[in-house]
């Protein structure tokens, strides 16, 4: 045989063994024998009551915020409260040093008397008078003189009661009491301190249960909710308002609108609402920023999934779902707003179809996936 023939040879054989290694790669599918199938864990698709909301930016601000201030003058000489501390109203805050002014009220103590014993003179020496003008014995203008004597007798002891009373009250202001229940921040002086009604704020005084949340409302969106409520019969005070923290969790305590402003910005087109909120942990704290939700209960319904479920390109939004077959397909989904780990769909999925939560990089459209049943949830 020529060494043509052998190389035509030579190299037919080598074309028929590369085609016999290449044909099994070319016809393998997804579900190619022998190789380990992915496995998945999935979440149905749920419908759950769902109610239309609106965000809004709002802060939280104290039923009662009051600023401890001395009305009095004088060497600060007790603090009764721990910084931070809750306390109770009536309970005492503050002492200022008592001592000169129980003197000016004992002062004024002895005055009322001095006056008063000078009035029952004065009334003596004029009823003398009067019976002696009763007798024709002395004249008209001695008993006028007494009387006007008497008056000023009696005047002198109506100032120094006077007197008394401000320096009782004086003597009060000495003792700073809390005017509500709630917690007290730092104090701005320390025992020893002279202070007075120009030193400033001693301490803050803040109520934390219950607490407002404030937070301005558009024009627009007011009307759309007013409507909303005329359209389904809803009560506007049933309106729920729910909140998020800083953190990206859900306040746990509902809220209900307590009051609307009267009167709109003219800066911002917006109103003041507010809505009151239990505190019973204190988490909320005067001055915070919260993320606020107004919801309008019309006992609508909506498609759910869980968060990590979502993925996302440059198109947009959406999810692997697995199908009868167990093959992963691609859904565009359109998403409505979140709440506690979960995602309202508007569109691109059916009830209790099962979207891919678990193991979505080990997969690709089209490819046959096992689904255990511990991870499955409820397919269907």
């Amino acid at each position: 045989m020529s060494r043509t023939v052998l190389r035509r040879c030579s190299l037919t054989g080598s074309l028929l063994a590369l085609a016999m290694i290449a044909a099994p790669a070319a016809s393998a599918g997804p579900a190619e024998p022998g190789k380990a199938v992915p496995t998945v864990g999935v979440a149905s698709v749920t419908r759950k009551a769902a109610t239309p909301s609106l965000t809004f930016t709002g802060r939280i601000e104290a039923v009662a915020k009051v600023e401890l201030r001395a009305r009095v003058d004088g060497y600060l000489e007790q603090r009764e409260f721990t910084e931070g501390g809750e306390v109770k109203a009536g309970d005492l805050l503050f002492v200022i040093e008592k001592g000169p002014y129980e003197a000016q009220l004992a002062q004024i103590e002895a005055s009322i008397e001095a006056a008063s014993a000078a009035l029952r003179l004065a009334q003596l020496e004029l009823d003398r008078k009067v019976e002696l003008l009763r007798k024709q014995v002395v004249a008209q203008a001695q008993v006028d003189d007494v009387r006007a004597k008497h008056d000023e007798a009696q005047a002198a002891l109506l100032r120094q009661k006077a007197a008394a009373m401000e320096a009782t009250l004086n003597l009060g202001y000495t003792e700073i009491r809390a005017p509500v229940s709630g917690q007290i921040g730092r104090a701005a002086f320390s025992v020893g301190n002279y202070v007075g009604p120009s030193s400033g704020t001693l301490a803050t005084l803040v109520s934390r249960d219950p607490i407002y949340a404030t937070f301005p409302v558009s024009q627009r969106e007011l009307i759309a909710v007013r409507q909303k409520a005329v359209e389904t019969g809803a009560d506007m005070r049933a309106i729920t308002v729910r909140l998020q923290l800083a953190d990206g969790s859900s306040y746990r305590e509902v809220g209900k609108l307590d009051f609307v402003d009267v009167t709109m910005s003219r800066e911002t087109d917006t109103v003041l609402v507010r809505a009151e909120f239990p505190n019973p942990d204190r988490l909320l704290i005067d001055g915070q920023l919260v993320t606020v939700h107004v919801e309008l209960a019309t006992g609508e319904t909506a498609l759910f999934v869980p968060q990590q479920a979502l993925q996302f390109d440059q198109t947009g939004f959406y999810v692997l779902v697995v199908d009868k077959e167990n093959r992963v397909k691609i859904r565009r989904i359109t998403l409505g707003e979140g709440r506690e780990g979960e995602v309202e769909v508007k569109s691109g999925l059916a009830e209790e179809e099962r979207v891919i939560i678990d193991g979505v990089q080990k997969v690709r459209p089209d490819q046959v996936v096992e689904v255990t049943a511990a991870a499955a949830g409820t397919p269907r």
